[in-house]
């Protein structure tokens, strides 16, 4: 009987797998309930990178590409990693600004760094963006959708927080030129995939993690990083290891279903047994 069961399992489980095998893609980035995280470094692709780039920063590596005179800060980014715009030629209000090359007030002009992400919920989202900013040269940068530069997405800016990995979502206008929180957002005007996108303001400026919310009141915790929920794509299938009748076997179970729930996931889990 016991093998009989297994093999019904075993075919049920290669049935799934095949399911899914037309459904999975590339895809890493998917919004859930409204929210998501996405590191920095997990990038598809740059373009417009002829004068400025993005530099991938690790604890091990930083990019040898001069000037940059920040220094590596990966001790407290997430996953010990980072990206950086270099050269880093403007630092301070002294050095010379040279429109379209150390500065962009133009979005989507220079420096594109572009992210694949899935949402299954349309509407607005505001954008936080994790930054490590040294001085009042390095703390700005643009967003846009699909190639598309918004005016919502223009112009963020950071003015507090120095020196450390700060969460900012205030947008610079001529009367606030530290920015006015809550004003950078993208409208995603149907579920599906996206192209999300960042364009350089001011060289030198470092990017930890991005963050997209439905809630206008969310504000992210400054002194820490994001956990980036990575689910697969497709339909989901567990088999937990253990006899069901074990209590903590059964207090497993409720703790996974528990998470499924948390995750936004429980509607594609199509199978759940113990083996």
């Amino acid at each position: 009987m016991f093998s009989k069961l297994f093999r019904s399992l075993l075919a049920l489980l290669i049935i799934i797998l095949a399911a899914n095998a037309s459904d999975i893609k590339a895809q890493r980035n998917v919004e859930l309930q409204g929210y998501i995280v996405v590191e920095a470094e997990d990038f598809s692709r740059q373009n417009k990178t002829e004068k400025r780039q993005w530099y991938i920063t690790t604890k091990q590596n930083t990019a040898a590409v001069l000037p940059d005179k920040d220094g590596n800060h990966t001790k407290e980014a997430s996953k010990q990693s980072y990206l950086e715009i270099l050269p880093d030629t403007r630092v301070t209000h002294e050095d010379e600004l040279i429109q379209g090359e150390n500065f962009s007030n133009e979005a989507g002009e220079m420096a594109i760094v572009s992210y694949e992400v899935n949402f299954t919920n349309p509407g607005r989202y505001y954008v936080w963006v994790r930054a490590f900013s040294t001085g009042s040269e390095d703390n700005g940068i643009h967003v846009g959708i699909d190639g598309s530069w918004p005016e919502s997405g223009q112009r963020m800016q950071w003015c507090e927080g120095k020196n450390a990995w700060t969460w900012g979502n205030s947008q610079r206008t001529k009367e606030e030129h530290c920015g006015v929180p809550h004003q950078i957002y993208l409208d995603v005007e149907a579920a599906g995939d996206h192209i999300i996108q960042f364009s350089m303001r001011e060289d030198g400026f470092e990017f930890d993690q991005f963050l997209l919310t439905q809630d206008i009141n969310y504000v992210p915790d400054s002194n820490s990083n994001e956990a980036t929920i990575a689910p697969p794509v497709g339909r989901i299938a567990i088999v937990a290891d253990g006899n069901s009748p074990d209590p903590d076997d059964l207090g497993g179970t409720a703790v996974s279903l528990a998470l499924l729930r948390a995750a936004g996931l429980t509607d594609r889990l199509v199978h759940y047994s113990h083996s």
